[in-house]
């Protein structure tokens, strides 16, 4: 009898033990996702070419400091921000769109406190001033059925910072715009992928106060092309991007 006694006290020792691992691993997680790197997967096409439909990329919780979105459910009881670093121009980000703060968007930081943005006849104004692009190339949005052609730009922003767009045309919704002007504690947000966008040119978006920002978009780490179902094994090692995986966001 006091072997069987024994024997259940160790059992019920060990459930409790396993209990307290996986406790302690949730714990970890939690807080690696809330203060270190989160990661997510590129679900649209608003950020093509540089972010395709299938990527998976980390961002940095630490870049801009801490909000109450910074953690889950936006639970933490933070006013504003804690060990706050602002954005720079021409980052990649991650923050909750302003409508719905249950829904993450990624975007490029466009405007910034204070600025005066505008877009005539597809080209991006700063403060009154034409930033500069170059045509570097042809693109393809939609299926190779049904899809439009498009050109891709480097655009150039006034600090120096590049980066590659892609336009159906320049004359599109949202390719001839009224002045923005970005209040104080809010940025203007923009897609890559200027005709395929929902950004802070529409109402639905509109300016993103920096309370709202998740983290910079540092890196990829895994991309596939949603090209194989789940059952067909055989196709894995081609709907992987190699290429991409591993790779800076710029």
């Amino acid at each position: 009898m006091k072997m069987r006694s024994r024997d259940k006290t160790e059992e019920k020792s060990g459930v409790i033990e396993t209990l307290k691992t996986l406790f302690i691993a949730g714990l970890i997680a939690i807080s690696f996702r809330s203060v270190v790197a989160e990661p997510f997967n590129i679900p649209s096409g608003s950020m093509i070419p540089t972010l395709l439909v299938g990527d998976y990329l980390f961002v940095s919780k630490f870049s801009y400091g801490y909000s109450r979105h910074s953690f889950p459910f936006s639970i933490a009881p933070i006013s504003g921000r804690l060990m706050a670093s602002t954005p720079e121009r021409g980052d990649v980000a991650v923050f909750r769109l302003p409508s719905d703060v249950s829904v993450d968007y990624i975007k490029r930081v466009v405007g910034l406190p204070g600025d005066r943005i505008q877009l005539k006849g597809g080209i991006l104004h700063i403060n009154g001033k034409a930033v500069e692009r170059r045509l570097v190339g042809n693109g393809h949005v939609g299926s190779a059925q049904g899809g439009l052609m498009t050109q891709r730009y480097e655009e150039i922003f006034p600090d120096g910072h590049r980066h590659i767009i892609q336009e159906v045309s320049d004359n599109q919704l949202f390719d001839n715009t009224p002045e923005f002007t970005v209040p104080e504690g809010h940025y203007f947000m923009m897609g890559d992928n200027r005709d395929n966008s929902r950004d802070s040119r529409s109402s639905s978006v509109g300016f993103v106060p920096f309370e709202n920002f998740i983290g910079r978009a540092e890196f990829l780490f895994f991309s596939h092309g949603g090209d194989a179902r789940f059952w067909e094994v055989w196709k894995w090692p081609f709907s992987i991007r190699i290429s991409r995986m591993f790779s800076g966001i710029s």
